[in-house]
């Protein structure tokens, strides 16, 4: 139809253009180099984070993660975090050199990634939204595991298309899943390719797990071709250390049950994986990605009604 030719064109229009800021923003970051570019998107949502909508999720989510903090000190993290948020999405552009060849970023446990790369067999890297959790896929990259990465496709592929080379310059095969990714997830396992997971994202449907102390859907991917495969979800975590440097570390190794109770052995796999990231965010709670809603809209409104 014609109005929907013209609403197609614009919409392409739209998307060019919103590319084409993109692209100068990330050439512009590239030219003030690493720290740069870092210490320009930390000043930057830490101005201007705590003025949004967002920084409402922020202290809800910090209330229900740490209820006895004092309010003073939720109050700074919350400022913190943005800071952080907000380097993390200017390294974006210069993530080709936060790399462990660049030497910005350390390695503890390598010899873990190296097992896996060695061992022919694929395993299930699991870790959460911690500091800039895309130099996590810099480090497996760097230790020669095959690996497929998972990520969630920006709306405009054009915009989608320029994430995409940004992160090929250092090796990455990203991985946009469609529904739950399962079936094709098992395809890249079946070739010999590890897959890497993020295991903090919200679901609306799902096994219940214990998150902080509450309940949340969590999505059963990781532990269930863990089981498939017959092989451990490796832990990873990244830290932030000053400078724009980091420090990743492969932890030990978490072996799904295997009792022949599927639902139950995966429900224990993907609850060990949330508590690996719990216990991650209360070392560092200050490199968690705290603007996105974790938990269920039941746990927010428990939240309100006890402030009333």
């Amino acid at each position: 139809m014609p109005g929907d030719s013209k609403a197609g064109i614009r919409q392409d229009l739209i998307w060019r253009l919103e590319a084409a800021a993109f692209s100068a923003l990330f050439a512009f970051l590239r030219l003030l180099g690493v720290e740069g570019a870092s210490n320009l998107g930390g000043w930057l949502l830490r101005t201007l984070g705590p003025k949004t909508g967002t920084h409402r999720t922020v202290l809800k989510n910090l209330r229900i993660a740490f209820p006895d903090m004092a309010e003073d000190q939720r109050q700074r993290l919350a400022i913190d975090q943005w800071d952080g948020t907000g380097r993390t999405f200017a390294e974006l552009a210069v993530m080709d050199r936060l790399t462990p060849e660049g030497g910005r970023v350390e390695v503890v446990g390598m010899e873990r990634l190296h097992a896996l790369r060695d061992g022919g067999k694929p395993a299930v890297l699991i870790s959460g939204h911690l500091a800039n959790f895309e130099v996590m896929a810099a480090v497996i990259m760097a230790a020669g595991v095959p690996c497929q990465v998972t990520y969630r496709a920006a709306n405009n592929p054009y915009v989608d298309a320029l994430i995409r080379r940004s992160r090929e310059r250092y090796g990455i095969r990203l991985f946009a899943p469609k529904g739950d990714g399962t079936r094709e997830l098992m395809e890249g396992m079946k070739r010999g390719d590890s897959i890497a997971l993020l295991v903090d994202q919200k679901y609306s449907q799902g096994p219940e797990v214990r998150f902080f102390d509450q309940p949340v859907n969590a999505s059963p991917g990781a532990a269930r071709l863990a089981l498939r495969f017959g092989t451990v979800m490796q832990p990873l975590s990244v830290v932030r250390l000053p400078n724009a440097r980091f420090r990743v570390t492969a932890h030990e190794p978490i072996a799904v049950p295997d009792t022949g109770d599927k639902a139950g052995d995966v429900l224990a796999g993907i609850q060990a994986a949330n508590r690996f990231v719990e216990d991650r965010v209360r070392e560092r709670p200050v490199d968690w990605f705290w603007v996105h809603k974790r938990w269920p809209d039941r746990v927010y409104a428990a939240l309100e009604s006890s402030r009333a």
